[in-house]
Parts: C-alpha cells; sequence; structure tokens
C-alpha cells in the first residue's frame, strides 16, 4: 500500500470529499484515519495543545516528551469522538437523506466505505491509544487528584458529547470549556505536577485558555446554525435549534468578540506582552465572520461560494480561528522567547512587541499594495 504523505498533509488542512470507493481504498491507514475523523478540524486541539506547552516552557515546567505523548493522545481522542460522533448519528438514522454532515466531508459509513463493525474497530483502537496516553499522565503526575479529575472529566465528554449533550444545547459550551480553559490548563497542569513545578498561576493559564476556547466554540455553533434546519427535522436538540438562530448568531459575535477582549485584558494587566496583540491581524476575518453572522443564512449558496456550500457561518468562523489561533500562538512564542533570553534586552519586552505590531502592519499595507497592483 502507497503512503500518500501528500493526502496527510491535505487531511489536515482542508476537509476532503471522495466519492469514489476504489480511491478511498487504495489509501493508506493514516490517510484514512485522517480523513474520517476530519483532522482538519481535529487540527484545534494540537493548537491548545500549543498553547498549553508555550506557557509551561514560559514557567519553567515543560518536558519535550510527555508534551508530545499527551498531545497526540488528545489528538486521537478528538478523532475518536468524531468517529464515535458518526457511529452514533449514523445508527439513530440521523445521517442520512442527505443530511448536512453527509455534504461536506468523507462519511465512510454513509457512503459505504466501510461497515459498522469496521468504524467501530477503528473507534475502539483510537479510543485505546488515547486511553493509553492519559495513563501515561497519570503515572507521570503521580495520579494527582486534579489529573485523575480532568482524565474522567474528559472521557465523559468524548463519550456523551453527542448524546445527549448536544441534543440537551449544551455541546458548544462542553466545546468552549475543552478546547479552551480546560484544555489548555490540563495539559499545563500534567507538565507541572510531572516536573513538580509551581501551579500557583493555574488560573492565570486557564484564562490564557479561554480566547481559543471561544474561537473554537464559534466554529461549532456556527456549523450547528448551518444544519439548524436538518436538525430540527431529526430531532438534535442543538444550541441553535433551542435558542433560534438569530440568538445563536449574536452569541457566536460575542465569542468572537470577546476572544479579543480576553487577550487584551491579559495584554493590560501583564500576564502577556504586547507581541499577543499579533492577535489583532485576525481582525479583518473577524469582520468578515461578523459581518456574514449579522444577516440570516441565505437559503442556497452565493455565486462564488458553491464549492464551499453547505458550510456557510461555520465556514467563515473556521476562516477566521485558522489566523487568530496562529497568530495567538505566534505571540505566546514570541512573548515567551524574549521573556526567556539569558541577557537583558536594551528595549522592554512590550516595546519590542510593539515593533512587531508595528512590522507587521508594514508588511500587511506592502501586500495589500502589491495585490491592488496585480488587481489593476
Amino acid at each position: 500500500m502507497h503512503i500518500n504523505f501528500a493526502m496527510w498533509r491535505k487531511a489536515s488542512w482542508e476537509l476532503i470529499k471522495m466519492d469514489d470507493k476504489k480511491e478511498w481504498d487504495a489509501l493508506d491507514v493514516i490517510s484514512k484515519w485522517l480523513i474520517a475523523t476530519r483532522s482538519a478540524v481535529t487540527m484545534v486541539t494540537i493548537y491548545s495543545c500549543i498553547i498549553a506547552g508555550l506557557l509551561a516552557w514560559r514557567d519553567g515546567v515543560f518536558a519535550w516528551i510527555p508534551w508530545l505523548i499527551v498531545t497526540i493522545g488528545l489528538f486521537i481522542a478528538h478523532g475518536t469522538n468524531n468517529l464515535l460522533n458518526d457511529y452514533t448519528d449514523f445508527s439513530r438514522g440521523v445521517d442520512k437523506d442527505y443530511y448536512f454532515r453527509t455534504q461536506y466531508g468523507v462519511h465512510p459509513l454513509v457512503q459505504n466505505f466501510w461497515s459498522k463493525s469496521k468504524q467501530f474497530q477503528w473507534f475502539l483502537v483510537s479510543g485505546v491509544l488515547a486511553t493509553l496516553s492519559g495513563i501515561f499522565a497519570l503515572f507521570y503526575t503521580s495520579f494527582t487528584p486534579i489529573i485523575i479529575g480532568l482524565f474522567v472529566f474528559g472521557a465523559v465528554i468524548l463519550l456523551a458529547y453527542t448524546y445527549p449533550l448536544k441534543y440537551w444545547g449544551v455541546g458548544e459550551f462542553a466545546i468552549f470549556l475543552i478546547w479552551g480553559p480546560i484544555l489548555v490548563a490540563g495539559v499545563y497542569l500534567v507538565l507541572a505536577y510531572g516536573s513538580n513545578g509551581d501551579v500557583g498561576n493555574i488560573w492565570k493559564v486557564a484564562l490564557a485558555g479561554v480566547p481559543f476556547g471561544l474561537s473554537v466554540a464559534s466554529i461549532n455553533i456556527g456549523k450547528h446554525i448551518d444544519k439548524m434546519k436538518d436538525d430540527q427535522k431529526k430531532g438534535v436538540g442543538t444550541f441553535p435549534v433551542r435558542v433560534g438562530q438569530t440568538f445563536a448568531r449574536y452569541t457566536t459575535i460575542f465569542s468572537i468578540i470577546v476572544a479579543y477582549g480576553v487577550v487584551i485584558y491579559l495584554v493590560a494587566t501583564g500576564y502577556f506582552s504586547t507581541f499577543m496583540l499579533l492577535v489583532l491581524f485576525g481582525v479583518q476575518r473577524a469582520f468578515y465572520a461578523v459581518a456574514v453572522l449579522s444577516k440570516p443564512r441565505p437559503d442556497a449558496a452565493p455565486e462564488g461560494f458553491e464549492v464551499f456550500w453547505p458550510t456557510w457561518f461555520s465556514g467563515f468562523c473556521f476562516y477566521h480561528n485558522r489566523m487568530f489561533g496562529g497568530m495567538f500562538i505566534l505571540g505566546i512564542l514570541l512573548d515567551t522567547i524574549f521573556r526567556k533570553l539569558p541577557f537583558e534586552l536594551p528595549l522592554s519586552i512590550n516595546w519590542l512587541g510593539a515593533i512587531a505590531l508595528g512590522m507587521g502592519v508594514v508588511y500587511a499595507l506592502v501586500q495589500m499594495q502589491i495585490a491592488k497592483t496585480k488587481k489593476a
């Protein structure tokens, strides 16, 4: 079997559409897993773990091997959840009749690429690998009670998200908690307890995870608005189904705006330096998302967006999240590097951050001018 590294990269960056079973059968195991688990979306788990790892490095409690084991395990756990999600919805008769989920990416069960038993086998293997990572974290932290609690909480959310949490309209809030404060603080705690480090600032670490969690939640709410009509017909009581499209749209707008507000607060209070204001380069994409969210979802794909349909709100939120998350991580990376330099800087870290921000603005303006010139 040919190992398709190009597909690994593609499936990790975008949702894959595929109709030919022969093409599917020709793929290697990793490619199938990445596509079936929608790894372009599960990459948000990697982002959260990177944020936690950088904060741990900044505080002197980082260790490469434990971080890699926990990060890979959590990434697999997220994929495991998606496999269970598809298995459960398919078994309950939700993923049929051209349901939203079947329109934007490969669904191996609906497309008869494999059987329910095969899907369940993949779920079990993925679940075992994720569990082994969790067991490592328990041993690494000497079974610290809070790590045991986080392990149990994560397992419950993984098994209960698709049903009943999503049906109760609280799945979106669980997404925010997991991929925001809980995941960032949880990975940080594993590294800190494993190295006998200080965890006194854990609440600030958790708060630092809130902006990214809000950005991830905006994608989830946006997706549930996109498939709201289908969910109403199927009896899936997501948050948008329960509160209505308008309230859900403005909740999504609120989550995007507050994400920037929390970053600015953490800079103003000194937890982060001005390097974190690099997230402001995501504002343009935020404006796009907010502008789209301020109006009801169109009944059909607007001209020029046919290839992305039926994703609409979720697509714009995902587009924003990629920039926001990238700049968030870059900001923390630079913040940490300049804090840990072994020599005194000629300027304060905040002045250096302001200079970096100014250079970014100049670069953006130059790129805009080049684009205008090419267009002309």
